[in-house]
């Protein structure tokens, strides 16, 4: 008889329970109610199917994974990476464009409109662009171009050097504006700006005047604090000799003495606008240059509630005052 590989644990098993004192059996049995030991039939059992041994592990010093022994990062149990384990980095165009909505509504609305001319600019060619977007008092009158003041305010040429810091200017001074008087002034500033320097810019044959407004709103912030001291260049000179810095700097590049005129334009439109919003009260006139109420409501609606809140509390300080009797000491 010929016994195979296969059937040889199952004849050792067979033998061995037949081999089984009565004794043995007898013990088995009796112990079937509690944990008995496993009887030899079982281990071999255990051993042909390759199922877990009854023996305890022996301890080692190594430390078997856990859920929550995976690493750094959090994966699961499959070993993949979990949802939101790990932050990624923001991109390039969405950290830009965080930035870009932090600059102020007005301020944001303005930039945009120079980056939309400019590029109509590159796309159309000089001649054209010039053609389209220059201010041409005659076809605003009798043409109804009523875009081109606007497109004129925001034309600034081909992008170069003098391009960027024109831009880097009208970001930097806009936006001290409009946080210092708030987003309905500002928009009643650059109103006056541009209908003052379209009426110049006719009279003198301008055909775009982005570089006076810049001006304009340089000389209303060294205005209003004159004697501030500023850092232009390696000097330390007072914030209202800034707007004639500047201007002296573009002649000297220039060459030229008509380089001086549009900061000419932009400090007597801006000039303007300072002394009928600042100084003209204080002398007892009207503030005619204030923002209408609907506008003020519409685009700064806390600033009211904020003047309220402020009006409140000096009255209530007040209140709470000791007054004297009449005739007291």
């Amino acid at each position: 008889m010929r016994i195979s590989f296969a059937t040889a644990p199952l004849a050792v098993a067979i033998f061995g329970v037949t081999a089984m004192p009565s004794s043995a059996a007898a013990s088995s049995l009796l112990g079937a109610g509690t944990m008995a030991q496993p009887s030899r039939l079982e281990k071999v059992m255990f051993d042909v199917r390759g199922g877990a041994k009854t023996k305890t592990r022996r301890k080692t010093g190594k430390r078997t994974a856990s859920l929550s022994s995976l690493g750094s990062e959090k994966k699961t149990a499959t070993g993949k990476k979990a949802v939101g384990a790990t932050k990624e980095k923001p991109s390039a165009i969405s950290d830009t464009m965080q930035k870009y909505k932090a600059i102020l509504p007005l301020t944001r609305i303005y930039i945009t409109m120079i980056g939309v001319v400019t590029l109509m600019g590159l796309v159309l060619g000089e001649e054209l662009a010039q053609g389209l977007l220059a201010l041409d008092p005659i076809r605003v009158m009798y043409g109804l171009e009523l875009w081109r003041p606007f497109t004129a305010a925001c034309f600034m040429g081909k992008p170069s050097i003098s391009w960027l810091m024109s831009a880097y200017y009208l970001f930097e001074y806009g936006s001290s504006l409009e946080r210092a008087y708030g987003t309905a002034q500002h928009l009643i500033f650059l109103l006056w700006q541009i209908g003052l320097l379209t009426v110049l810019s006719a009279l003198l044959g301008q055909p775009f005047f982005a570089q006076p407004v810049i001006t304009s709103m340089l000389h209303v912030l060294s205005r209003s604090m004159p004697k501030q001291k500023v850092k232009w260049l390696i000097f330390n000179v007072p914030y209202w000799s800034l707007p004639y810095g500047l201007m002296a700097s573009d002649v000297l590049q220039a060459q030229s003495p008509m380089a001086a005129l549009p900061h000419i334009m932009g400090i007597l439109s801006g000039h303007f606008y300072f002394f009928h919003k600042f100084v003209w009260p204080k002398m007892g006139g009207e503030d005619w240059l204030a923002a209408p109420d609907f506008i003020s409501q519409r685009l700064d609606p806390n600033a009211r509630s904020e003047s309220k809140k402020s009006v409140s509390a000096a009255l209530k300080a007040r209140k709470k005052g000791k007054g004297r009797k009449l005739g007291g000491k």
